[in-house]
């Protein structure tokens, strides 16, 4: 059985050979025949059937034949499936060559039969069949129609055999033509020494002027081995708008304006485009700045001189876009080492890092290119990247590499800045400005409370400065007033004596938190008021009133330090702080803490909670960068000013180059303040922190006053050391203690350790 079965086989398949050989060879003897007389009457017979029956489509028919055999005997391609399509096509060609020679109506059918073999035997239209089966198309569907559908019939059978998408056929011839005019172009140009007209993408500047930025594109043109952003995908014609996305459009932080907006929360940020302000025009801007009040109270206010800010010096040059053209054919040529197919549609270069923006093709994770951040920085030789996967509202990823040459940004071009200008509050933050070069202007009524935090040497104390200076610059005294805590003592003390300050800089860490707990009061004392008037917020409050005498401004509290009060006060500030932060807003009550440990211990979960709004500086590890943003990406800042900001509304951080202010600009706007104008601080409020703050040694333990003695002689507090001294069991010795942590006299519990003495014998006896 096994034996005739391989014989049966075997037949199969010589039976299949010898039928291919035969219709190969019957073929080439009917393309003899069609051309020579050689092959007989035999030959002469074939040529006859076949140029009647098919006109001169039997001159093709025979190497059609020929090749389908080939590929069947070979199993070059699996047609087995597709000979209906073969077939199609083939009748479909026969009678689109047929149709034009039928005439319909002037002759019978029969009549066209004879004509049509007879015109066929001459070469001429589709012969016998094409005859009968475009008589019957044009019956149909006219002339018109017939060729409409014999056509869409052919090219439906040509796409399914060959697999083809005729999209991508139509690319590539369209992509070939573009490559060749332009390619032509840059040899006209350079054999003929002109300037061939070809719209470049434009380098949008900051002053709304567009330039086709002549050195760059200079630089284009002769860079022959430029792969990627070259004339083919950056500098095609503009007007061809499906090809879009095929350039690179490359915005200079330093000379123009910038791009799409990202997503933004209108209530928090104003981000428009600015113009840049000439010398002559600095004195109209510092009116419109300081035309902000109506009130009769402080009329004879004078705003400081914006001409104490130091002006921006120096622009971008032309070296720093060569090296964005080179970064981003390594990029690209990166991606594609691993075989990640991509393309870089937009370049913003800022301050101090160029974004590229990565739209990857169809199908390929956005976790793929995410995972290559180490092999792209090593690619681009950069000390280190961040990636922004993907970016709010684009469907794009962005890929941030520091700048050679960073470019700062001067706390002027923000207060010069229509932002600032038309910002609606007496309260604005001047921040920055982001990666496209744009003044990052923010409220903190709109906030309401701002959590900041940052390695030493990362900005932070730069920041606080320019936040006060937004503040000073915009708001007369009757209208913010600042509340400042500084424990570390020489970062804030150089503002007191300005008009704006509620009371002089709290420096004591022991009166910070009685600070805060008159601020928790005031805020008590401003809402029974404004349910007594009927109103719900500040604003209303003020509006109501006709004496303007009596409106309450709003109040500022700055913390420089919250590690500091924390070590001292933990649960009083932290309580204070979550009071305020819930409740404040409305009665016109704002928080802006800042601290250098954003560890857990400090900024605690319920002070989170409560905080929305954040500025991260660069910090030491993704441990930091989670416990104030929630998320990772602090730790790969830069230092010097570089931030993310994360206001409440915002899914994803902000990245932005903070302003920058000098000591000798913040001493310059003090002096002024201080000659133009007195200092009248809130003698109240200084009285009731003070009375606060005195340690009274009448307790309702008569051993408390011996147990301060002794823990500060001791240098260290613990039960254990006043059972022993004292003579006295654990519960007592536990009260006092208890009762000195109140006092502020030791510090908190932790764990094991003895707790701190947070006084001396001298702060003691006076």
């Amino acid at each position: 059985m096994k034996a005739s079965k391989k014989n049966k086989s075997r037949l199969n398949v010589v039976n299949k050979e010898a039928l291919y050989v035969s219709i190969v060879a019957f073929s080439i003897l009917s393309i003899i025949s069609l051309y020579s007389e050689s092959t007989g009457f035999v030959g002469s017979l074939i040529k006859e059937i076949l140029l009647s029956t098919f006109g001169i489509y039997g001159y093709i028919l025979p190497y059609i034949s020929t090749i389908m055999t080939i590929i069947f005997m070979f199993n070059i391609m699996d047609l087995s499936k597709k000979i209906i399509y073969i077939f199609l096509a083939n009748i479909s060609t026969v009678i689109i060559i047929h149709t034009s020679f039928l005439e319909k109506g002037k002759l019978t059918f029969i009549e066209a039969m004879k004509v049509s073999m007879e015109f066929g035997k001459q070469g001429i239209g589709g012969g016998l069949v094409g005859c009968v089966f475009s008589y019957i198309s044009v019956t149909l569907f006219g002339k018109i129609g017939s060729y409409i559908i014999l056509s869409s019939i052919v090219l439906i059978s040509i796409l399914t055999l060959t697999d083809k998408s005729l999209i991508n056929i139509i690319r590539k011839i369209y992509s070939s033509i573009k490559n060749f005019i332009i390619g032509a172009k840059s040899i006209g140009k350079e054999l003929m020494g002109t300037d061939i007209p070809n719209k470049m993408p434009k380098i949008v500047t900051h002053n709304n002027d567009e330039t086709d930025s002549k050195g760059l594109k200079d630089y284009l043109m002769k860079s022959k081995d430029e792969k990627v952003v070259s004339s083919l995908e950056v500098f095609g014609d503009q007007e061809e708008k499906n090809e879009n996305d095929k350039r690179i459009k490359i915005l200079d932080y330093s000379k123009q304006e910038s791009i799409e907006d990202l997503t933004e929360n209108k209530d928090i940020l104003k981000k428009n485009y600015t113009e840049d302000k000439k010398d002559s025009s600095a004195c109209d801007s510092l009116n419109k700045v300081n035309i902000i009040n109506n009130t009769n109270f402080y009329e004879d206010y004078k705003f400081p001189s914006i001409d104490i800010l130091r002006k921006k010096e120096g622009i971008g040059n032309q070296s720093e876009e060569k090296e964005v053209i080179k970064n981003a054919n390594k990029l690209l040529e990166t991606l594609s080492n691993f075989g990640i197919e991509a393309k870089i549609s937009q370049v913003s270069i800022g301050p101090s890092i160029t974004r590229y923006e990565i739209q990857p093709a169809p199908g390929v994770k956005v976790s793929r290119i995410v995972s290559l951040s180490n092999d792209i920085a090593l690619s681009l030789a950069s000390s280190d990247l961040r990636m922004e996967a993907p970016i709010p509202g684009k469907s794009a990823i962005g890929i941030e590499v520091p700048n050679k040459n960073k470019v700062g940004v001067n706390l002027r071009e923000i207060i010069e800045s229509k932002e600032y200008e038309e910002m609606d509050t007496k309260i604005p933050i001047a921040l920055g400005k982001d990666i496209s070069g744009k003044p990052m202007v923010a409220n903190i009524e709109k906030m309401p409370h701002l959590l900041i935090a940052g390695a030493t040497g990362s900005g932070k104390s730069v920041c606080i400065n320019t936040l006060i200076a937004s503040i000073l610059y915009k708001s007369k005294p009757n209208e913010v007033k600042l509340l400042m805590i500084d424990p570390k003592v020489v970062e804030l003390s150089i503002y007191n004596g300005i008009p704006h300050l509620l009371i002089p800089v709290v420096t004591d860490p022991k009166k910070a938190a009685n600070a805060l707990n008159w601020a928790v009061q005031e805020m008590t004392k401003r809402y029974k008021l404004f349910a007594e008037t009927g109103v719900r917020d500040l604003g209303s409050y003020n509006n109501k009133l006709e004496d303007q005498l009596e409106r309450m401004p709003q109040i500022v509290i700055i913390i420089d330090e919250l590690a500091d009060l924390m070590m001292v006060a933990a649960s009083e500030v932290e309580d204070y702080i979550c009071r305020l932060a819930q409740m404040a807003r409305a009665a016109g009550i704002h928080l802006i803490i800042a601290t250098q440990r954003p560890s857990v211990d400090i900024i605690t979960g319920t002070i989170k909670a409560n905080v929305p709004s954040r500025i991260s500086f660069a910090v030491s590890s993704q441990v930091d960068s989670r416990t104030i943003l929630d998320m990772s990406g602090a730790e790969k800042l830069l230092g010097r000013g570089d931030m993310l900001f994360n206001p409440v509304g915002e899914s994803k951080p902000i990245r932005i180059q903070g302003a920058f202010i000098g000591d000798e600009e913040v001493e310059e706007i003090v002096n002024f303040l201080k000659e133009e104008h007195e200092v009248e601080y809130e003698e109240d409020v200084i009285e009731k922190i003070e009375s606060q703050e005195n340690i009274s040694l009448e307790g309702s333990d008569e051993l408390l006053s011996k147990a301060i003695e002794i823990v500060i002689d001791e240098g260290q507090a613990s039960i254990s050391l006043l059972q022993r001294k004292l003579k006295i069991g654990y519960a007592r010795a536990a009260r006092i203690v208890d009762e000195m942590e109140q006092r502020g006299v030791v510090g908190g519990h932790e764990g094991s350790k003895p707790r701190k003495v947070l006084i001396t014998k001298e702060e003691l006896e006076s």
